[in-house]
């Protein structure tokens, strides 16, 4: 057992700020622990409250976007006591990129950037991660920071704590061996032990680097090696034997640290968590804090690897002054509340080595002291409802793929429901909807909307956990139609963030009070955005430009060119639109825009989008035809899923299911549709296709052939990313021989 945590080891001043301020001592919150850090997950603090805070989102913005401003390159003197050259778009080209302190980008991870000031931006001086979460110290320190499950009984950690674990962890891994601008490599489910792992890694000097933990041990050496992690902190048994598999070929690699299980056995150079934080109580505070005085806003302090669907996967290297600036006006911009107004509530599920998920769960809980409570790790296989009830968040967000299972689960439930609950239902959400669709910024309700509310879709919210949640987002991929309808019908809007890991996640974002259908929201106020190369509909490539915009990819300095223009502009290989009032459109991606052999540039996400409109049998739709004759698709039918795997299995959904009633067939499975080429649902589906082509813009747009596969996509059979992204280039390759009997039998 280790002692107890004495505050009076810390120091009083923020060691990021020479002469360093003395910490207020009137309010000043408690430091003490008041119980082991190497307790932690056996017994923490006091019980969480039933559903815990709640907030509701009232933010407004009135951030005018200024286009025509004209900044000119200045010197601006830090708080953090450094100063850094600051630039404009417009003064890009006076970067020498042989001098790294003034280059807007570089691709070593101990380069330093030139940062992008904009007059139009909040006055937000760069500052570092530390000082903004001993900032927070003041404000939130004695508030609820992380939630978590033990046995059955929430329990959680207060900011003053939280802090006090990551300067632990820092010292444990600086112990450790951890070297300045190498990396603390995270390969686990979310949990307390990854923020403040994560967080320490930074106060320590390094980088933090999240790993998928559905990557295969040939990937995870990639990472590895090309971040240099002298240490890899991981949650089970099951990724430990990666790291001991690849070990060998890591150079850089000098410890193991794990945290949700023990080791099986003993093994060399692997410690427990709770081992780590008894070696940091073995570094003194005042080498940390020599450390972290020597951190720097515009240098790394995150890499986040694009899960990519070609080639390898690329480092994005981000600074600590992105990390700051997004976690401030990012999530200020979707309307995200500070802790002095209320405290926001959200559940922490979706993987952290995604940037969407770190910044929404890690660094923005940071920033305005919100309570985040962890999932279990099956969250997305079926326990995630349970969470949401029991925490009722304030804020929540969903990857496209998971807000249309909880609608398909809904849509199951209703098929299962007697009559009169299924006709109260669909009335109550045909009458929502229709409100919500000719009245979408007003809360006046007409009578009937606000009886369908109280008497069914209210009780439907409450069931699904989000009774309270004002805002709830979506983003990593496009979203159809039917699913943002269907929610609308529940009085559920989804606000949609579009953004990049290069960056730092949302530079245009939807809020409550910021909202279109279909609309990826307003550029976040600071930053800038432009569309090149417009077509006659005024689609073009999205280029941003800001605090956002990352530092390089790590040692690619082709693909950092690539990205980066020479006006310091990221382009970002989207394709999108913008209407009058600033709102973003994405229409599909540069590189998936299909050229037929005629010369047609058809974007094939619309198309697609429409036939599983037209088909809601349909789960995936993948258009085909690039430098050929005419257009194709591969379709996959809607099943479930095998609760302990998430794989899809051959049996279809209730929805599936109806449908194929609906039209006459009594299958139930996709191998009686596929296998027997089940001809209800074939002509069915033929007609729908149909019905699609006479909806077209010209005939080169027509679907000429289709084909029903035997599998949904899915992240194990590789066609979908660990986002559910679909991957277009290994549909391609794994379906070639279907592809290609469609061409061939033109040919013939």
């Amino acid at each position: 057992m280790m002692p107890e945590a004495d505050a009076t080891q810390l120091s009083p001043k923020d060691p990021s700020m020479p002469a360093s301020r003395e910490a207020p001592q009137d309010g000043r919150p408690d430091l003490s622990l008041g119980t082991t850090p190497d307790n932690l997950g056996t017994r923490f603090l006091s019980r969480l409250p039933p559903g815990g805070p709640r907030c509701v989102c009232k933010l407004s913005l009135n951030v005018r976007h200024r286009q025509d401003a004209r900044p000119n390159v200045r010197r601006s003197s830090l708080t953090d006591g450094h100063t850094l050259d600051l630039s404009s778009p417009e003064k890009a080209e006076d970067a020498r990129p042989n001098s790294p302190e003034e280059a807007l980008w570089t691709t070593r991870v101990d380069g330093r950037v030139r940062l992008r000031l904009d007059p139009s931006c909040p006055e937000q001086p760069p500052y570092t991660v530390h000082r903004m979460f001993y900032e927070a110290l003041d404000k939130y320190g004695h508030l609820h920071a992380l939630g978590f499950k033990r046995q059955g009984s929430w329990e959680h950690i207060t900011y003053s704590q939280y802090y006090l674990l990551a300067r632990k962890a820092a010292k444990g891994f600086l112990k450790l061996g951890l070297e300045r601008t190498h990396s603390v490599a995270i390969l686990g489910f979310n949990s307390p032990e990854w923020f403040f792992s994560a967080v320490g890694a930074v106060f320590a000097g390094g980088i933090v680097t999240g790993i998928y933990t559905t990557s295969s041990p040939e990937t995870c050496q990639y990472i590895a090696h090309d971040c240099r992690a002298s240490i890899i902190v991981v949650d089970t048994q099951k990724q430990l034997e990666k790291i001991l598999k690849i070990w060998g070929n890591l150079p850089y690699l000098k410890a193991v640290v794990m945290y949700r299980e023990a080791p099986a056995g003993e093994v060399a150079n692997v410690h427990t968590m709770e081992e780590l934080m008894r070696l940091g109580d073995q570094v003194p505070e005042e080498d940390l804090d020599a450390v972290v005085s020597a951190q720097q806003p515009n240098q790394c302090c995150v890499l986040v690897y694009t899960s990519g669907t070609t080639g390898s996967p690329k480092g994005v290297m981000l600074s600590q002054d992105n990390i700051t600036w997004i976690a401030r006006y990012g999530s200020q911009a979707g309307g995200i509340q500070p802790a002095e107004v209320q405290q926001e509530v959200v559940v922490s599920y979706l993987p952290l080595s995604h940037i969407a998920a770190q910044i929404y769960d890690l660094w923005t809980g940071i920033q305005w002291g919100a309570q985040v409570c962890f999932a279990e790790p099956d969250a997305l296989k079926g326990s995630l409802v349970h969470t949401l009830r029991e925490v009722e968040p304030t804020s929540h967000m969903g990857v496209p793929r998971v807000w249309e299972k909880i609608m398909e689960r809904i849509q199951e439930v209703v098929a299962q429901s007697g009559f009169i609950r299924r006709k109260m239902l669909l009335w109550a959400m045909s009458v929502m909807l229709e409100h919500n669709l000719t009245c979408p910024s007003s809360d006046l309700k007409p009578f009937t909307t606000r009886l369908a509310d109280y008497l069914v879709l209210a009780k439907v919210r409450q069931a699904l956990g989000l009774a309270r949640c004002q805002k709830n987002f979506y983003g990593a991929a496009p979203m159809t139609a039917e699913t943002q309808r269907f929610f609308l019908g529940l009085n559920i809007r989804l606000f949609s963030g579009y953004g990049l890991s290069e960056t730092s996640g949302p530079h245009f974002m939807s809020s409550p009070c910021n909202y279109r259908l279909h609309s990826s929201g307003k550029v976040v106020p600071g930053c800038r955005a432009k569309l090149v190369n417009q077509d006659a509909e005024g689609i073009g490539e999205v280029c941003m430009w800001g605090r956002t915009v990352f530092m390089g990819y790590l040692n690619m300095e082709d693909k950092t060119r690539e990205a980066i223009d020479a006006d310091g502009w990221l382009h970002s290989g989207d394709l999108g639109r913008l209407d009058s009032d600033g709102f973003l459109y994405i229409t599909g991606r540069l590189k998936e825009l299909i050229i037929t052999s005629g010369g047609e540039n058809v974007p094939p996400l619309p198309i697609e989008e429409a036939v599983k409109t037209e088909l809601p049998i349909v789960s995936n739709a993948m258009l085909i035809g690039d430098q050929r004759k005419f257009l194709s698709m591969l379709l996959t039918l809607k099943c479930t899923l095998d609760p302990d795997t998430s794989d899809p299995t051959d049996n279809l959904t209730e929805q599936a299911v109806e449908f194929c009633r609906r039209v006459g067939s009594r299958a139930s499975t996709v191998s009686e549709i596929v296998g027997g080429k089940d001809e209800s649902v074939y002509q069915a589906i033929e007609e729908g296709i149909q019905r699609v082509n006479r909806n077209a813009a010209a005939r080169p747009y027509h679907i000429q052939k289709w084909a029903i596969l035997e599998r949904d996509f899915s992240i194990s059979g590789g066609e979908l990313g660990p986002t559910m992204k679909l991957k277009r280039p290994t549909v391609l390759e794994k379906y070639k021989d279907i592809i290609e009997s469609f061409y061939l039998e033109h040919k013939q």
